[in-house]
């Protein structure tokens, strides 16, 4: 039976604790947020209906990490549910199991699934029962740098190392050769240990220039489970995505029903239900084999809700209430093209370093085919508590080509002052012709972004422009545009950054 869904206790911060807040007010659910001392008048607490103080509190542990004090004060306010957005305490079994305990509803998966699909190990050995394409590797965990020769001497190198838990690319090493075996693998164990609190590794084979592809599932608790489509996730820097699409080019109607199909025998191992995501690689040949399953709401969640018409976010509240799924696969179709570009605080002129401070001035375009997703404004600081994300700027289009230019359009029409962005980044790569061929993989930005030969429209004139008039350049910055760049050095097209007032 249904429970109904009064109040929500959104334990998250930034753009998606706007998102989910959005949602729920439709839905007639009231909001709660949490205030903390690190961002007191942050932009995503005007999103809910009540905040709950813990901006007075000088614990050490992190407020979005802190489980009994999230869960006694959703019991103090009587909330009805908690929402965990993506990070924090998403994918952590044990918050999940004290909701349970607390008889407050945990809005996503069961504490069994989030614990399973969170150790790769346990996953991937539900796969293989499962008959799921696997990389050759460890059956399990290595317990020892002489077990881990012994299993590469079977499937040879290259091999990659990864944690057993977590993720985020930390705990990951992929090794070329024996003379670099060992060194990587405690270097694995350590980092493995330091940020998931779980020494554990294990070894796949290496597939050095795969498409990362993933598909989003969504399940009830009465045993249905449908999949939306893929997601083309395979521009990333150091594991981490910069820019997602629905569809991708890498697949056709048969091999997406294939891969699908695998997708759901994997959510269907552990019973899941609410909207989780699972991962594969793409090789160049057409096979594929599975990653991982993400037990959460993705930060690219907004490119399938565009192609499919299907709030995310609502269906994983519906869902926790107990709902049934209305839809049934053959009611799922891909219409049309979504990209999205993430707007982090981080400079690409110094290897994406964060880029802390005000935002002085913050201006994003409007239309049809634009969908923004943010956490900040005028004024907003970018601290170093926090992920540097700030927005997700996403737009649509009939084809690939026009979800493209209408980006492009966006990115040039998006104005921000203050703090260096990843903006003259993304406005690169959108121009790179293989990009736009589809002909790219996770490779991409480490090789291709090298023979980048872009230049923004008048570059050389705004080089000498301010060449010799350096001394108005505050004055330019309020009344005409602003152009960052590096004293002394040739301007280059990610550095120049046009912002008309």
């Amino acid at each position: 039976m249904a429970k109904k869904i009064k109040r929500l206790l959104v334990a998250n911060r930034g753009e998606i604790a706007v998102r989910i807040c959005d949602t729920a007010r439709k839905m007639g659910i009231e909001s709660y947020l949490i205030k903390t001392a690190k961002e007191p008048n942050a932009y995503y607490l005007r999103s809910g209906d009540k905040i709950i103080d813990f901006s007075e509190d000088q614990d050490e542990l992190p407020e979005f990490l802190d489980i009994d004090k999230i869960i006694k004060a959703a019991q103090e306010h009587e909330i009805d549910a908690i929402h965990p957005g993506y990070g924090f305490l998403a994918e952590n079994p044990y918050f999940a199991q004290r909701c349970f305990d607390a008889g407050i509803v945990f809005v996503g998966p069961s504490p069994d699934a989030i614990y399973k699909m969170g150790n790769k190990t346990i996953a991937k050995q539900l796969a293989k029962k499962k008959g799921v394409p696997l990389l050759e590797g460890s059956q399990g965990n290595v317990g020892s740098y002489k077990e881990a020769l012994r299993i590469v001497e079977k499937i040879g190198y290259p091999v990659i190392l990864k944690a057993a838990t977590g993720g985020g690319g930390r705990g990951m090493r992929i090794v070329h050769s024996e003379k670099e075996m060992e060194r990587n693998f405690y270097m694995a164990i350590a980092e493995a240990e330091k940020a998931f609190n779980d020494p554990a590794v294990f070894i796949e084979k290496y597939v050095s220039k795969p498409r990362y592809i993933e598909f989003q599932i969504l399940g009830d608790q009465h045993g249905n489970i449908i999949h939306l489509g893929e997601r083309e996730c395979s521009i990333q820097r150091k594991h981490q995505k910069l820019i997602e699409e629905a569809p991708s080019v890498a697949l056709d109607d048969k091999l997406r029903e294939i891969m699908a199909e695998q997708a759901i025998k994997i959510a269907g191992s552990v019973n899941y239900y609410s909207a989780g995501t699972v991962e594969f690689l793409l090789d160049d040949t057409g096979d594929f084999y599975f990653m991982e399953m993400n037990t959460r709401i993705q930060v690219e969640h907004p490119v399938t809700e565009l192609v499919t018409g299907i709030d995310l976010v609502e269906w994983q509240l519906r869902i926790a209430a107990g709902e049934k799924l209305t839809m049934k696969q053959s009611d799922i179709s891909l219409n049309g093209w979504a990209i999205e570009c993430r707007i982090n605080a981080e400079d690409p002129q110094n290897h994406f370093a964060p880029s802390l401070g005000t935002i002085k001035k913050i201006s994003f375009p409007k239309g049809k085919n634009i969908r923004l997703d943010t956490g900040v404004e005028e004024n907003s600081i970018v601290t170093p508590y926090y992920d540097s994300m700030l927005a997700k700027l996403i737009t649509t289009g009939g084809n690939r080509d026009e979800a493209l230019g209408n980006m492009l359009q966006a990115l040039n029409n998006t104005k921000i002052m203050g703090i260096k962005t990843i903006i003259p980044f993304h406005k690169a790569l959108l121009h790179h012709k293989k990009f736009r061929k589809g002909e790219f993989n996770t490779s991409f930005i480490q090789e291709d972004m090298k023979e980048l030969n872009h230049q923004e429209p008048l570059e050389k004139l705004f080089a000498a422009f301010l060449a010799t008039i350096d001394h108005q350049q505050d004055i330019m910055r309020e009344k005409t545009m602003v152009v960052d760049y590096d004293k002394g050095k040739q301007l280059s097209p990610w550095i120049i950054n046009k912002r008309m007032k």
